[in-house]
């Protein structure tokens, strides 16, 4: 996750995270990515149902799931874990999270124990109720998928006035004082809505936007042919900074952030570098204290059915189950040779990445994109756009 508006706009200076002693228990949310313990914020899929059926989804969500789903108590159980581990944040995510009847009683749940409560939803189904009643459990962000403007984005979605619901879903939300963003898969069916997204953000007042690369996971691993090619990666990149900077030289506080390629973080500094832009010591800095991707350290996943995984998107290979052992103690366990692996991950990774002089702030980007086409977990990352030149082998 590369905040682009913190770090190309200045909006974070690195004394920011100094400031609480960069614990991720002590940080505010925006200043998460530049925690030193890397405790992990947690996406719960509580649900593999949903109401939707996107083209991209990597849960493979069903209308009707038929899997065996964690209950409320085990739910309870869960969050009590994860609290007492020191876990910032609880993303709850499915399928669509709003089809578990007890959401709200699961959030409240665990804003009451500490914990950070956010959901990411197809925003469909927040209506103005809804939308007080996850307000008043406690909920401080609702993260809304919406990959393009309405015949682009209700494609994507499979369901016509998919669109028009998720703007009145984005009102009720800021009606009842809920923060909310967008979420922007991109890829070569969407890529040229870019523009036209971040005239939405400033039209509804929107406060946060991520743009998420392609992971070829799930229904994604189906649209690998149709994600960008590095040269139009690098395109889109410059114009999310390019109209990042503008609302930012207008006034606007929007938080803008890339996530899933950490190749944005060198090439975001390479840009300040050429634009001679004076606080581009100061990025490198913060970018250091990111760490690049974080899967298996600063990001964890616990499915509808409590395997564990290291991120969201990585669903080859379950590290065990909280239904038998504590969550907690399955993160920690460093016998299991993979999870050792990700805590030290920059020893194990080969080709280009093993040498590049960014592997530091990088980490050797996305692991489920480097299995799901070379079969090599620890082979490089194909959505890597740097040049050989830029990342110091030629």
């Amino acid at each position: 996750m590369i905040g682009i508006s913190k770090l190309y706009c200045g909006t974070v200076e690195p004394s920011d995270p100094i400031r609480y002693g960069r614990y991720s228990k002590n940080l505010p949310s925006h200043l998460l990515q530049f925690s030193s313990d890397k405790k992990p914020v947690v996406v719960w899929n509580i649900t593999r149902a949903c109401n939707l059926n996107c083209i991209h989804c990597y849960a493979r969500a069903v209308h009707r799931s038929r899997e065996r789903e964690l209950t409320t108590e085990e739910g309870f159980n869960l969050l009590d874990d994860l609290a007492t581990f020191g876990v910032p944040v609880i993303l709850f995510s499915g399928g669509e999270p709003l089809l578990r009847p007890d959401l709200t009683e699961l959030a409240r749940y665990a804003v009451d124990r500490g914990m950070r409560a956010v959901i990411s939803t197809n925003g469909t189904l927040i209506d103005e109720e809804k939308a007080l009643l996850l307000k008043d459990a406690g909920v401080s962000y609702v993260g809304i998928s919406l990959d393009g403007l309405e015949k682009v984005n209700d494609h994507f979605r499979g369901m016509r006035g998919a669109f028009q619901t998720t703007l009145n879903v984005i009102k009720n939300c800021q009606k009842a004082e809920l923060k909310v963003g967008l979420r922007f898969t991109i890829n070569k069916l969407n890529a040229d809505q870019v523009p036209g997204i971040f005239d939405l953000v400033e039209e509804m007042e929107i406060e946060r936007i991520c743009f998420y690369h392609l992971v070829y996971s799930g229904r994604g691993s189906d649209l690998i042919d149709q994600d960008l090619s590095h040269d139009e990666t690098r395109r889109i990149v410059d114009l999310i900074m390019d109209r990042t900077r503008d609302m930012y030289n207008k006034g606007l506080k929007k938080e803008v952030l890339t996530v899933d390629n950490h190749a944005d973080g060198p090439y975001l500094y390479l840009r300040m570098l050429k634009e001679n832009n004076p606080r581009v010591g100061e990025v490198l800095e913060l970018l250091k204290m990111n760490g690049g991707n974080s899967s298996g350290e600063g990001i964890g996943c616990v499915s509808w059915d409590g395997l564990v995984y290291a991120d969201q998107f990585w669903r080859q290979h379950s590290f065990g189950c909280v239904l038998m052992r504590l969550f907690s103690q399955i993160w920690s366990d460093l016998t299991n040779p993979l999870m050792a692996q990700l805590k030290d991950k920059r020893r194990y990774v080969k080709g280009r990445c093993a040498s590049c002089r960014w592997l530091d702030i990088c980490a050797g980007n996305f692991r489920a994109r480097a299995e799901a086409v070379s079969g090599d977990i620890w082979g490089e990352d194909p959505a890597c756009y740097l040049t050989d030149k830029e990342i110091g082998l030629a």
